[in-house]
C-alpha cells in the first residue's frame, strides 16, 4: 500500500466539508461552494429561528404572567402547528409550478449537483431548493403535528423560572435557555423544513421518512424525565437526574453530529435486544421478527410470575417457562407437525444435495422432555422442603454453591483443552501437534472429543439443575407480588438454559459474594438473589466489552507505529495525542462499552469515536438474502452443509470457545475463506450466518489471505512445538481455535504443455476417439428406457422387426467431391495461430449455426460454430422446404429436394439377424442418410470391431439366464454392427477427414468447448442434438483419456480402459466450468470434476481438477469489537462520507486487522461477500 493514498480524495473533501455543517446545523445550507444570492442564507436563517420566536412569544407572556405555563406552551404549539402547516402547503405550492432550473456550469461534479440559479426570493426554484417537501401526505401531516407538539413541551421545558428552580443560578438559566433554544430549532428544522444526512445512519435509504423523528424523538425523551419530575415530587434521584439532563441537552448537537445517538429504528431494535438479553434473561435473534415474538413471549412471564398465588407455583412457573423459551420454538414445533416437517426437510435436501436435513431430531425433544420433567420435579421437591426450616434452606443453598463453584473452574478447563491455544496465549499441550496429516490428526482428535463428552455432559445436564436448585432454594423467592423479584428470578430461571456458561459464572460470583460480605451490608440487605445475578450480568458483558475494546485501540494505535505500510505523515502526531489524552482517550472506551456500541476508528486511522448502539448483527437487513453472486458461489453452497455438521461437534466440545452472539470466526482451506457468525444463542442450538469471500485475490485479498496463512501455520503446523509454546500473533485479530475435517472439493490446476502439445499424444487421440464413441453410443443405448421392461417380451416374441438401414454395398453412388470435400470441411479449414483469434478472411463468407436452448452448450472461443436451437427442430424447422430455405440462407448451400438427391445411398428395409438387437439400435433419426457410399467404404477400416465387441460383452442390460448367448448373437449381428461403423465413422471423419493429420491443440480446445468445423457433418448433428451431446461427451472423456494416459502411464489393454471409462461415467463430470452442469455436479457432490482452459495470458493450456475429499478447515476466532468497529467506519465512511473509492486508505490491506476482509464480509452494498446464507440452525446434542 502507497504511503501517500488519501482518505478522501479532493472532490469528495469538498462534499464532506459542505455536509458536516448542514448535519451539525439540522439542514440550513449555509456553505454551498458556489454564490448564492443573499437572500438564500437570510430565508434558512429565518426558517431556522421561526421556532424560537413562536416558543419566545409563549414564554414572554408566561414570564409577563399572562398566561400559565401549561397554556404558554399549548400556545406556542398552535402557533408551531400553523407555520409548519404553511411552510408545507407552500412546498407543495412550488413543486406544482413547472419551473425550469437552470446548472450553472462548473468544474467540480459534485458541486453541479447542488449549483441553481435563483431568480426571486420567493420564487419556486427558491421554496424547492429550501423546502424539498414531504414524500407522503401522511408525513406532512403529522410532521406538522409533531412539530407543534416540539416547540410547545420544548418552551415548558426551558421556562426561566423553571430552569432556575432546578439550579438557582440566572447564568446557568441564561446559558441553558439560550443553547437549548438553538437545540429545539435545529430538531425543528430538520422535521419540517429540510432534513439533514445524519451521520448516524442505519439504512442505506430512507424509505419511509424516519430521519426527520431522530431528533424529535430525543427531545421528547429529555422532556419527559423533566414532566415526570414535575409531577412525582420528592424523588430526588428523578431531581438529579432531570438535572444532569438539561445541562445534557443543550450537548445534544454535538452528539448527532459525531453520530453518538442512534436513528429510531435502530435505537428500536437495539433496545429490544438489550431488554430482552439483561432484562429477560434471553438472547439475541437470528431475525427481527423472531426477536419481536420472542420479546413479547418473554415480557408475559414476568407478568404471570407477579400474579402466581403461591410460592411453588412461582418456581415451576419460572422453571418451565425459561426452559421452553431457551429451546428452538420454530424446529419444536415440526416434531408436532410431521406433514411440516417432511416438506422442510424435502426442501432442505433439494438445497443441500449431498446431505441430510438436520432439524429438530426426535432423540432431542426426548432429552427436553426429560430435562424439563427433571427440573421441575427436583425444583418443586427442594423449594417445598427448603420452605420448612429456614437454617436447612440457607445450608442447602451453600452446599449448592460450593457445587456450583467446583463446576466452573472443571468447565473452563475442559474447554481450554479443546481449542488449540489456552486463553489464546499459550499453545495447549494436549492438542495435536501437527494437523497436515488428516488421519493421524483425526486419531488425536477423538480422545479430545471424548473429554468434550464429558464437559459437554456437566454443561448441558449437571450445571443447569444444580443451578436451577441453587435458585428454588433462594429466599427471596417468599417475597410474593414484588416486581423486583419477578423480573430477576425470571431472567435467573432462563439464563441458567439460554446460556449456561455465563449464567454458571454468574451464580458463583453471587454466592461467593454472599459468603464474604457481611450480611447487613446494602449488597445482600437491599438487593434479592435475582437483581444480584441481573447486575453481575451486565457488568459481566459490559467487562468483556471493555476489554476487548481495549486490545481493539491497542491495535490499532500500535499497528499504525510499527507496521511500516500502515505509518503515515500523520501518525507520529497522532501517537502523541492518544498518549497525552490517554485518559479522554479512555473514557471514550468506557462511554462506548456503556452504551454497548461499537468503537469506531476514523478511516481505521488512531482517532477514536463512539459509534451508535445497534443490534448485534450490525446491518439492518435480513440476514443471508445479498450476496454479490459469482461462478465461485457453488462451492460455498456445496461446503456449508458440511461445515454445519462439522461446527456442530466442534462447538459442542467446546473447540471455539464461549458461544456468545455476536461472535465472529474465520474458516480458511486453499483459497476460499469463510465468515462465520453466531446470531443466537440457546439450550442445546445456536444459529449462524455462513459467508463466503471471493476467491479471485486482489492485491489487498491475497495480502491479508496470506497474513491468515501464516496465524494457522504457525498454530497447527509446527512440528516440535514447546510446550508453553506462545501465541506468535497474539497481536493479531484473529485466534486459531481448532481443525475442522470437513468434506470439500480440492481444486488443483496444472499446465497442459508436453502433454496437449505432443505429436504422439495427439495421434493416439485420433484412434482413441472412436472407441470412446463406440462405447458411449453402446451405454447410451444400454440404458434407454424400457429396454430392461422389453426384454421379457423379446424373448416371447420372435417376430422380426423391419430396421432402414443404408446397405454398404448397394447402390452406385457418384463420388465427385466425396474426398476434397470431407478433407475441406474438417480441422483443417481452423486457423492454427491461436484459438482466440478471429475466424479467417477465407471464411468470414460461412454463416454459423445456433443452438441456442442446448442445454451446457456454450461456445465461449471465437472460431467455434454453433447449432440450430433444439426447439427449432423438434417444431418441424429441421426438415422441409423451411428448412431447406434455412440451409440455403445461412449456409449458402442449394435448396435439393429430398426425393432428388442423388448421393445418398440407397434404403432398403433390413432384418436384424438377432431379435433382441433392436434394443441396442441407434435412433432412427441419428443415421446419417446423407452420408456417400464410397466415403462408406473408406470408413469401414477405422472402426474397432475388436473393442465393439469387447464393450457389447460388457454391457449389464440383459440380467437373464440366457446373457452371454443373448449377447454373442448381438454381437454377431452385421446389420448392427453396420450401423453402428456407419454412425460413429461419420462422427469421427466428419472432424477429422481421411487424411492422417494429427489436430492442433487449438483445435481439440475448441471442439472441447462445444465448437465443430464446418462441414456436412455440422448439418447432420445439428438436427440430432441429442447425438450432438454425446459426441461432446465422448470428445471431452477422450482427451481427459489423454491427459491421464500421459501423467499415469498407458491403457494395457480393453479392459483397463473399459474400467476407466466406466470411472469417468461414474464418479467424474468432464466439462467446462461455466456450464450449468458443472455447478450441478457441485451440488450433487461428484466426487470428481475435469475442465479444459486456455490461459491467454501465459499462452498455455490449463487442465482444472476437483476432487471431493475430507480436508482440514482451519477455524479462528476474531475480536467481535474489532469488526463491529470497522464494521462502523464502513457505515459511516459510505453512507455519510460516500467515500467509495476503491483505492480510499480504510480499505487497504492491514495484517493485523485484516481490514480488507472484514469490510468483504459486510452485507452488500457496502460489503461484497459472494456467498450469504440464511440462519442455519446448529444442534449441540
Amino acid at each position: 500500500m502507497s504511503l501517500d493514498v488519501p482518505l478522501l480524495n479532493d472532490y469528495k473533501q469538498d462534499f464532506l466539508l459542505k455536509r458536516f455543517p448542514q448535519t451539525v446545523l439540522g439542514g440550513p445550507r449555509l456553505k454551498l461552494g458556489y454564490c448564492a444570492p443573499p437572500y438564500i442564507y437570510v430565508n434558512q436563517l429565518v426558517l431556522f429561528l421561526m421556532p424560537w420566536a413562536l416558543g419566545g412569544t409563549g414564554t414572554l407572556l408566561y414570564q409577563l404572567d399572562i398566561l400559565r405555563d401549561f397554556t404558554a406552551a399549548a400556545l406556542s404549539g398552535g402557533l408551531m402547528v400553523f407555520t409548519a402547516c404553511v411552510i408545507q402547503l407552500i412546498s407543495v405550492y412550488a413543486k406544482s409550478q413547472s419551473v425550469l432550473v437552470r446548472r450553472i456550469i462548473a468544474r467540480d461534479i459534485l458541486a453541479e449537483e447542488d449549483e441553481h440559479e435563483f431568480t426571486s426570493c420567493a420564487g419556486a426554484e427558491t421554496i424547492k431548493f429550501l423546502i424539498p417537501g414531504k414524500k407522503y401526505v401522511a408525513n406532512t401531516i403529522f410532521h406538522s403535528v409533531l412539530a407543534g407538539l416540539v416547540c410547545g413541551l420544548g418552551t415548558w421545558y426551558l421556562l426561566p423560572n423553571r430552569v432556575t428552580a432546578l439550579y438557582g443560578s440566572p447564568g446557568a438559566t441564561a446559558a441553558l435557555f439560550v443553547f437549548g433554544w438553538i437545540t429545539l430549532c435545529i430538531g425543528e428544522y430538520s422535521l419540517i423544513v429540510n432534513t439533514a444526512t445524519e451521520t448516524a445512519t442505519f439504512q442505506t435509504q430512507d424509505t419511509y421518512e424516519i430521519t426527520p423523528l431522530m431528533r424529535p424523538l430525543y427531545i421528547f425523551f429529555f422532556v419527559s424525565v423533566d414532566l415526570a419530575h414535575r409531577f412525582v415530587v420528592n424523588i430526588p434521584a428523578l431531581e438529579r437526574t432531570n438535572q444532569i439532563l438539561h445541562i445534557l441537552f443543550v450537548l445534544l448537537p454535538f452528539l448527532w453530529a459525531l453520530g453518538t445517538l442512534p436513528p429510531p429504528d435502530a435505537l428500536f431494535f437495539w433496545a429490544v435486544e438489550q431488554v430482552l438479553v439483561f432484562g429477560l434473561g434471553g438472547s439475541s435473534m437470528s431475525t427481527h421478527l423472531r426477536l419481536l415474538v420472542m420479546f413479547l413471549l418473554s415480557a408475559g412471564t414476568p407478568i404471570l410470575s407477579y400474579f402466581m398465588p403461591s410460592t411453588v407455583g412461582l418456581v415451576l412457573l419460572m422453571t418451565g417457562l425459561g426452559f421452553l423459551l431457551s429451546l428452538n420454538l420454530s424446529h419444536l414445533s415440526l416434531v408436532f407437525r410431521p406433514g411440516v416437517a417432511r416438506h422442510r426437510a424435502g426442501n432442505r435436501r433439494k438445497a443441500f444435495p449431498g446431505i441430510l436435513g438436520h432439524g429438530f431430531r426426535w432423540k432431542e425433544c426426548l432429552l427436553c422432555i426429560t430435562v424439563l420433567g427433571v427440573a421441575l420435579l427436583e425444583a418443586g421437591l427442594l423449594h417445598h422442603y427448603a420452605s420448612f426450616s429456614r437454617i436447612s434452606r440457607s445450608s442447602s443453598q451453600a452446599i449448592v454453591g460450593y457445587v456450583l463453584m467446583a463446576l466452573l473452574p472443571i468447565l473452563c478447563i475442559l474447554r481450554e483443552t479443546q481449542s488449540i491455544y489456552i486463553f489464546g496465549i499459550f499453545r495447549n499441550p494436549f492438542y495435536p501437534k501437527d494437523v497436515r496429516a488428516v488421519s493421524v490428526f483425526a486419531d488425536k482428535q477423538n480422545r479430545l472429543l471424548k473429554i468434550g463428552i464429558v464437559r459437554w455432559i456437566l454443561l448441558t445436564l449437571v450445571s443447569p439443575l444444580a443451578m436451577v436448585a441453587f435458585l428454588a432454594l433462594d429466599s427471596s423467592l417468599y417475597g410474593l407480588h414484588s416486581v423486583s423479584v419477578c423480573i430477576g428470578f425470571t431472567r435467573a430461571f432462563r439464563t441458567v438454559w439460554q446460556n449456561t456458561e455465563n449464567a454458571l459464572l454468574e451464580t458463583v460470583i453471587v454466592s461467593a459474594v454472599h459468603m464474604v460480605s457481611d450480611a447487613d451490608c446494602w449488597w445482600n440487605r437491599s438487593l434479592d438473589t435475582g437483581i444480584r445475578l441481573l447486575l453481575i450480568g451486565i457488568m459481566r458483558d459490559r467487562l468483556i466489552q471493555f476489554v476487548t475494546k481495549l486490545q481493539f485501540a491497542v491495535t490499532v494505535l500500535l499497528a499504525s507505529w510499527t507496521e511500516k505500510k500502515q505509518h503515515r505523515k500523520t501518525t507520529t502526531t497522532l501517537c502523541v495525542l492518544n498518549t497525552v489524552f490517554a485518559p479522554f482517550v479512555l473514557f471514550i472506551i468506557v462511554f462506548s462499552t456503556l452504551l454497548s456500541s461499537p468503537l469506531l476508528p476514523l478511516f481505521t486511522l488512531p482517532v477514536f469515536l463512539v459509534g451508535f448502539p445497534r443490534p448485534v448483527q450490525s446491518w439492518p437487513g435480513a440476514v443471508g438474502t445479498a450476496a454479490c453472486v459469482c461462478t465461485d458461489t457453488v462451492f460455498y453452497h456445496q461446503m456449508v452443509p458440511r461445515l454445519t455438521v462439522a461446527l456442530q461437534t466442534a462447538m459442542a466440545a467446546g473447540s471455539l470457545g464461549l458461544l456468545l452472539p455476536g461472535s465472529h470466526y474465520l474458516g480458511r482451506f486453499e483459497d476460499r475463506l469463510i465468515w462465520i457468525m453466531i446470531l443466537e444463542r440457546g439450550y442445546t442450538y445456536c444459529y449462524i450466518n455462513v459467508k463466503g469471500l471471493e476467491l479471485q485475490e486482489t492485491s489487498c485479498h491475497t495480502a491479508e489471505a496470506q497474513r491468515v496463512d501464516e496465524v494457522f501455520e504457525s498454530a497447527f503446523q509446527q512440528e516440535h512445538p514447546r510446550v508453553c509454546f506462545l501465541n506468535e500473533h497474539l497481536g493479531n485479530v484473529l485466534t486459531p481455535c481448532t481443525v475442522l475435517p470437513v468434506k470439500l472439493y480440492s481444486d488443483a490446476r496444472s499446465v497442459l504443455s508436453g502433454i496437449i502439445d505432443s505429436h504422439d499424444n495427439l495421434r493416439e487421440f485420433k484412434d482413441d476417439l472412436v472407441k470412446v464413441l463406440v462405447w458411449v453410443l453402446l451405454q447410451y443405448c444400454s440404458k434407454r428406457s424400457g429396454a430392461r421392461e422389453n426384454i421379457h417380451k423379446t424373448e416371447n416374441n420372435r417376430e422380426t422387426s423391419p430396421e432402414a438401414l443404408t446397405a454398404l454395398n448397394t447402390s452406385p453412388c457418384p463420388e465427385s467431391q466425396d474426398s476434397d470435400s470431407l478433407k475441406s470441411d474438417a480441422f483443417h479449414d481452423w486457423s492454427d495461430g491461436s484459438i482466440f483469434d478471429d475466424e479467417p478472411a477465407n471464411k468470414s463468407k460461412k454463416e454459423k449455426l445456433e443452438f441456442k436452448d442446448l442445454p451446457g452448450t456454450n461456445l465461449p472461443i471465437p472460431g467455434s460454430v454453433d447449432y440450430p436451437s433444439v426447439d427449432d427442430h423438434s417444431t418441424g424447422m429441421g426438415t422441409g422446404p423451411k428448412h431447406d430455405l434455412y440451409r440455403t440462407v445461412l449456409l449458402g448451400l442449394p435448396a435439393v429436394d429430398k426425393g432428388q438427391r442423388e448421393d445418398v445411398a440407397y434404403i432398403p428395409l433390413v432384418e436384424f439377424s438377432c431379435p433382441q438387437s433392436h434394443l441396442l439400435s441407434l435412433p432412427e433419426e441419428w443415421r446419417p442418410h446423407w452420408a456417400p457410399c464410397s466415403r462408406v467404404r473408406q470408413m469401414s477400416a477405422l472402426f474397432p470391431g475388436d473393442w465393439y465387441q469387447f464393450v457389447l460383452s460388457q454391457l449389464e442390460c440383459f440380467h437373464t439366464e440366457e446373457k452371454s448367448s443373448v449377447l454373442e448373437d448381438i454381437a454377431k449381428d452385421k446389420a448392427l454392427k453396420d450401423l453402428y461403423v456407419r454412425t460413429v465413422l461419420t462422427c469421427y471423419v466428419g472432424l477429422f477427414g481421411l487424411d492422417s493429420a494429427v489436430p492442433t491443440p487449438g483445435q481439440l480446445v475448441r471442439v472441447y468447448h462445444g465448437g465443430l468445423p464446418w462441414s456436412g457433418t455440422l448439418d447432420w448433428l445439428s438436427e440430432t442434438p441429442e447425438l450432438f451431446l454425446l459426441f461432446r461427451k465422448a470428445f471431452r472423456y477422450t482427451l481427459k483419456l489423454m491427459v491421464d494416459k500421459a501423467s499415469l502411464g498407458p491403457i494395457e489393454d480393453f479392459k483397463e480402459l473399459n474400467n476407466c471409462l466406466r470411472e469417468y461415467e461414474r464418479a467424474w463430470y468432464i466439462g467446462l466450468v461455466s456450464e450449468e452442469q458443472w455447478k450441478e455436479a457441485i451440488l450433487e457432490e461428484k466426487p470428481c470434476l475435469f475442465s479444459l482452459g486456455y490461459e491467454s495470458s501465459m499462452g498455455v493450456y490449463t487442465a482444472r481438477v476437483l476432487t471431493l475429499q475430507e480436508l482440514p478447515l482451519h477455524i479462528g476466532k476474531l475480536n467481535a469489537e474489532a469488526v463491529r468497529g470497522q464494521w462502523a467506519n464502513l457505515s459511516w465512511e459510505l453512507l455519510y462520507a460516500t467515500n467509495d473509492d476503491e483505492e480510499r486508505y480504510s480499505i487497504q490491506a492491514h495484517p493485523l486487522l485484516l481490514r480488507n476482509l472484514t469490510v468483504q464480509a459486510a452485507d452488500p452494498p457496502l460489503g461484497y461477500p459472494i456467498f450469504s446464507s440464511k440462519p442455519l440452525p446448529v444442534h449441540l446434542c
